[in-house]
């Protein structure tokens, strides 16, 4: 591999190196050549170290060392911790318990107390004596028994199965949702401002000014016919953003005119409607007793043990204030705000399981048929060891299979129906339905959501999204829904590198090249089924070494379900697919994406399909590939710009705001209430809201 690594990089540098404008460097003057390499090695023993007992022999060394017995936690069983009690009633040594972190070091106390061991805390492990059981703060990742010693080591991991913990570093990677959203209130010179009190202005910039005899800081705003109004610092909770449309467009109040206190005027009556609205699914919520779920904490914590990853903050965060929502006795309607990738599902999973443990059916309603299949995947694996029966209604089945599954849902004998929107056709009915959880709710059409609304008033609902789109999450901010943040990333996870370039066949080529070498995949979206074989001959012809497939919406169900799943096991390396790769699908070896015409496609589905990459801890890239900028237009050419300059991981609040600005308020919120809305600006409209609901 290391002689193919060397033939690789030189044809990479005969090809890229033609440009006069970026020479490149030899790669003669970046690495050793292969033999020198080994000439090198040579000179030095090579150690190699091994398991198992070796032969008594001058080479060989033995060092005491040997494995564990399997001491896995068996949550099926009934007695789970029976080969770790077995082994501590056996070893005569002492024991050490070694964990990650303080919060693991709790957990890992609770599970032992239930075979009643109360490990006593050291720092180090050569404070360990007799027979004693301690535990420590450590970052071994599997244990040992040390037979010179006779002490045993026992890690987290050999109990509970392998655990990507979060490096300690992580602290500082933490990301405040509060300042995530805060950061964009960074003002520019001719920025349009809301002042509450005069209307929409231009911001000018910052001056100090005496008055009074006292020196202060203002903020100028400059209105229509040159008029300048000075807003003291201490005054800035009057002045928001404006968000109600594309910059260029915003209104220029004049001050001292009437305009704007119209304006203000007519957007509270029209608030009101939307008041009385929302207050009248409040009331019916309110009124309806939902199920107050029972929390088992010692079934519970044995489901949460079996999940492979720590907890970020966030997420313990949303989990209970889900957990707490569900066992009230108020119908729960929660949103749960995520970037892509960042684990809002396990949220979902934990629901589901506290649902099922009080003997109630789950729904889980997702928009598109391969999100079915994925999410169907996941949670049988999630439940495998748990006596719960999970079922999954899209056209991959069969209207013989839909029609028995439907007749068992109905009897109670299915726990967790998995489906798209045929879930909300009349002809399903569930014995005992307890928990709802809609993924990607933005995507649902208005008929679907009417549904959903309907069933709010007595069911608990657990909505999910990456992109939090600005109703939705204005919605959630002024109380009409609960909202939960996750916005640490999981572990090792890196921010996908972006790319924003035009269409060049070497840039593809080596983009496709640089991902399949390192044994990735690589998605090629090309949003056209008309031409899309075209696309991929062409891909062939530039990258025979590719094995390359065809996926789009257009194919039959069962040659789709069939192409995603050779991909998902790896026996191509790149699909040529249309936006059907959008939602959910979850591949973690495919960490490059290639879009065709970038320019094509709104902010929202830039940042979900920038998500379907980057979902381990390889570093993975996003090319987005647009014709020269003068065949672009401004609003596509602005959308370019944030997603590339917004590549942090928990970008999805942000871009959700600027994607209001690109686009206008009319597509949020429907054609009635988008006019006030721009007249006066997202923050008062919502202000006003929140005032109509209070009243």
């Amino acid at each position: 591999s290391a002689e193919r690594f060397q033939a690789d990089t030189l044809a990479r540098f005969e090809n890229r190196g033609v440009d006069p404008m970026r020479p490149l460097l030899p790669p003669q003057s970046l690495w050793l050549r292969v033999d020198e390499l080994f000439s090198e090695l040579k000179n030095w023993p090579r150690v190699q170290l091994k398991t198992e007992h070796l032969p008594t022999k001058a080479a060989n060394a033995n060092l005491g060392f040997q494995k564990l017995p399997d001491l896995a936690v068996q949550a099926q069983q009934k007695a789970p911790l029976d080969a770790l009690r077995k082994f501590l009633e056996t070893f005569d040594g002492p024991v050490v318990f070694s964990v990650e972190s303080e919060g693991r070091r709790e957990a890992l106390g609770e599970l032992l107390a239930r075979i009643k061991i109360a490990p006593q805390r050291i720092m180090r492990l050569d404070e360990a004596s007799d027979r004693g059981r301690y535990l420590m703060i450590g970052a071994a990742e599997h244990g040992f028994v040390d037979k010179v010693r006779n002490l045993a080591l026992i890690c987290e991991s050999d109990l509970l199965g392998e655990r990507v913990a979060r490096r300690r570093q992580d602290s500082r990677r933490t990301i405040n949702p509060d300042t995530l959203i805060r950061n964009l209130a960074e003002l520019h010179i001719g920025q349009p401002v809301v002042h509450l009190e005069h209307g929409v202005g231009r911001y000018a910039g910052m001056t100090t000014l005496e008055a009074g005899g006292i020196t202060g800081e203002y903020l100028m705003l400059t209105y229509a016919n040159d008029a300048k109004l000075y807003v003291p610092v201490s005054s800035l909770h009057l002045i928001s953003r404006y968000a109600g449309g594309a910059e260029e467009n915003a209104p220029l109040h004049k001050l001292g005119g009437d305009a704007w206190s119209r304006a203000r005027q007519k957007a509270a009556e029209k608030v009101r409607d939307v008041a009385a609205e929302l207050l009248d699914i409040y009331a019916q919520r309110a009124a309806k007793e939902g199920f107050a779920f029972k929390h088992d904490r010692e079934q519970y914590q044995l489901f949460c043990d079996s999940f492979p990853f720590e907890t970020t903050p966030d997420q313990a965060q949303a989990i209970n204030a889900v957990l707490s929502d569900m066992c009230q006795p108020l119908a729960m309607d929660r949103l749960v705000c995520g970037d892509v990738g960042f684990g809002k599902t396990e949220v979902a999973m934990r629901a589901a399981f506290l649902a099922v443990d009080n003997h109630k059916q789950v729904a889980v309603l997702v928009p598109t048929t391969l999100l079915a299949q994925q999410h169907y995947d996941n949670f049988r694996d999630r439940f495998a060891n748990w006596p719960v029966r999970i079922e999954m209604i899209s056209r991959f089945r069969s209207a013989k299979e839909q029609t028995q599954i439907l007749a068992e849902v109905a009897e109670g004998k299915i726990d967790i129906l998995i489906g798209t929107h045929k879930l909300l056709q009349s002809d399903v009915k569930f014995k005992d339905l307890g928990l709802l959880i809609v993924d990607e709710e933005h995507r649902f059409g208005v008929r679907h959501k009417e549904r959903i609304k309907a069933m709010r008033a007595n069911v608990d609902i657990l909505t999910l999204t990456a992109t939090p789109i600005p109703r939705t999450l204005n919605m959630a901010m002024s109380g009409m829904r609960d909202l939960s943040i996750i916005a640490t990333p999981p572990a090792r996870r890196l921010a996908v590198k972006t790319f924003v370039r035009e269409y060049d066949s070497l840039v593809v080529r080596e983009a496709i090249l640089r991902e399949i070498l390192r044994g990735g995949q690589v998605y090629y979206l090309y949003n056209d089924v008309e031409n899309i074989q075209k696309a991929a001959e062409r891909l062939a012809e530039l990258v025979p070494e590719a094995r390359i497939a065809i996926g789009h919406g257009q194919m039959r169900e069962r040659e789709l379900e069939r192409v995603m799943n050779d991909f998902h096991h790896q026996r191509f390396n790149v699909l040529v697919c249309t936006t059907i790769i959008e939602t959910g699908i979850d591949i973690p070896t495919a960490n490059t994406i290639i879009i065709e015409r970038a320019d094509h496609f709104g902010l929202a589905q830039l940042h979900q399909l920038r998500g379907r990459v980057g979902r381990s801890h390889h570093q993975a890239y996003a090319w987005l590939l647009t014709p020269h900028p003068k065949a672009m237009t401004t609003d596509a050419q602005k959308r370019l710009e944030a997603i590339a300059s917004l590549e942090d991981l928990g970008a999805g609040f942000a871009l959700a705001t600027h994607d209001l600005e690109i686009r206008g308020a009319g597509e949020l919120l429907g054609e009635e209430q988008s006019g006030s809305m721009e007249t006066i600006g997202f923050s008062l409209y919502m202000e006003l809201l929140e005032n109509a609901v209070d009243a």
